[in-house]
């Protein structure tokens, strides 16, 4: 019996550290930044048994099988599709303003050869319930097909009211389709609405199903975070906006209200927003619905104005990484002015020193972030770079009146970035996220003045005074700053 108990440890030590040798050979042989890597060394090497199972559930896998085989064909610049768009030469925009340039040529370069698209009426929104009535309003007029995605839906209130709009337009032969991440939208896959939806003809998918019996086979922290709405391959909604009711979402959470930023465009950036939906379709259903290229007799040939959209797009499938360096870009062509709201604050090392940098050759830096916020564990790992930033002469903005959940950067009130991406590790190298590259001039004057409105409802922090904090305050952010590169 004793040799049996024996080798049964020795079966146990040996698993252990094949375990332990084959997630260090993983860690070591994929090309991760080094803090990344070395906080998955420590994790697995200290504490063993809770590193191995956090490994397993988020260290490595992305998504399913047959996901990922779609995923991996989907974007190609030698797609037919992709060149038919490019014949039509009347939508690109040519010329593009100096601070746009690089941006715009890396997004050339890396999605397709696909230049900035002219030609669009954009509006900023910033108040959900308008916004939600305004969605309501052009579903009711849609003459064709209605495309939703969204991370979360939360039935209740005026959420309900769209709902409704859906099912009465897909009654009257609307072709409507539904997309919501699983985690996300678990109270709507839970409520009756997805049965009663899926009867009046919607096409209802639950995207990157959370399933217990899989977790081996695929990261479960992978969400599909985009928020786009399109109707009659014309009219598109992104932004940070979830389709919730405002009044009624986490409001036992005592944060307040969330306060987003959506843009309603009108125009041809309709396709390529359709371009990106239909490749989020297609890995989750296997299912292609290639969206009509847009009508010449639409464009508004006399516009004179430079101004042009790029839809930036990151998770599996599309070009790595493509969003950081996107921000990257956008922060180094800053001459004058940087403006960035986000409600997540963990940033790369490299996005941190290209702020810092900004800051310290001139450039007047501006960060809004939520001074309440519903992540205790981002809220702190965010604290670590507060000292870094603030020295560099970065001005840090917190703002008081409900949760800050805007996306954007302004870019010497010129080139905006609006989208759905939080300044943290997920959206920028997990999620499926989506960004606006807008080169306006007029959008950037109206995106400056909201962000001027969240700067007067917020506290700025001083230098002085946060340098003085409590001592454990410090070791506590360290503590999370250590965790920050798997947050």
């Amino acid at each position: 019996m004793d040799i049996f108990y024996n080798l049964i440890k020795c079966l146990i030590f040996l698993i252990y550290w094949l375990l332990i040798a084959n997630i260090t050979f993983r860690v070591l042989i994929k090309r991760r930044n080094i803090p990344s890597s070395m906080s998955w060394l420590l994790t697995i090497y200290i504490i063993p048994f809770i590193g191995i199972s956090v490994w397993f559930f988020f260290g490595e896998l992305y998504l399913g099988k047959r996901q990922k085989k779609i995923a991996n064909r989907i974007w190609s610049i030698s797609n037919k599709w992709l060149n038919e768009l490019k014949s039509c030469k009347y939508i690109f925009q040519i010329k593009n303003s100096e601070v746009a340039n690089s941006l715009v040529q890396l997004c050339k370069h890396r999605q397709g050869g696909l230049a900035g698209i002219k030609s669009n009426k954009v509006k900023l929104l910033t108040n959900t319930k308008k916004i939600m009535q305004t969605l309501i309003r052009d579903i009711y007029l849609a003459r064709k097909n209605i495309e939703i995605v969204f991370y979360i839906w939360k039935p209740g209130g005026i959420a309900d009211d769209v709902a409704i709009a859906l099912i009465d337009s897909a009654k009257r032969g609307i072709h409507c389709r539904l997309m919501l991440d699983s985690a996300g939208s678990i109270e709507f896959f839970q409520s009756p609405w997805v049965e009663i939806m899926r009867k009046s003809g919607i096409q209802v998918v639950e995207a990157l199903k959370v399933n217990l019996l899989r977790i081996f086979l695929r990261r479960i922290d992978v969400r599909q975070h985009r928020k786009i709405v399109l109707i009659d391959n014309y009219i598109t909604y992104s932004g940070s906006m979830n389709l919730v009711d405002p009044y009624l979402f986490k409001k036992s959470s005592g944060v307040g209200q969330w306060i987003d930023l959506m843009t309603r465009i009108e125009g041809p950036i309709a396709t390529t927003m359709g371009m990106i939906y239909s490749c989020d379709w297609e890995i989750e259903t296997g299912i292609k619905i290639l969206p009509q290229l847009p009508d010449e007799k639409i464009i508004e040939k006399t516009s004179q104005n430079n101004s042009s959209i790029q839809v930036i797009a990151s998770g599996p499938g599309f070009p790595k990484n493509m969003i950081h360096q996107a921000l990257l870009i956008a922060i180094y062509s800053a001459k004058h002015e940087l403006i960035m709201t986000t409600p997540y604050l963990v940033p790369s090392e490299d996005l941190l020193q290209a702020i810092c940098t900004a800051a310290q050759r001139g450039v007047k830096v501006s960060i809004i972030i939520p001074l309440y916020h519903d992540s205790i564990l981002v809220k702190w790992a965010s604290r670590v770079f507060f000292s870094e930033l603030l020295e560099a002469g970065v001005k840090i903005y917190q703002f008081q009146k409900g949760l800050l959940h805007s996306k954007s950067i302004l870019v010497d009130q010129q080139l905006s970035l609006i989208g759905t991406v939080n300044l943290d590790m997920r959206s920028l190298w997990l999620n499926f996220e989506i960004t606006l590259v807008i080169d306006d001039s007029d959008f950037g004057q109206n995106l400056f003045r909201i962000q001027n409105e969240y700067i007067s409802d917020s506290k700025l922090i001083d230098k002085k005074i946060w340098s003085m904090r409590a001592y454990w305050m410090r070791i506590l952010e360290k503590i999370f700053y250590f965790l920050s590169p798997l947050l």
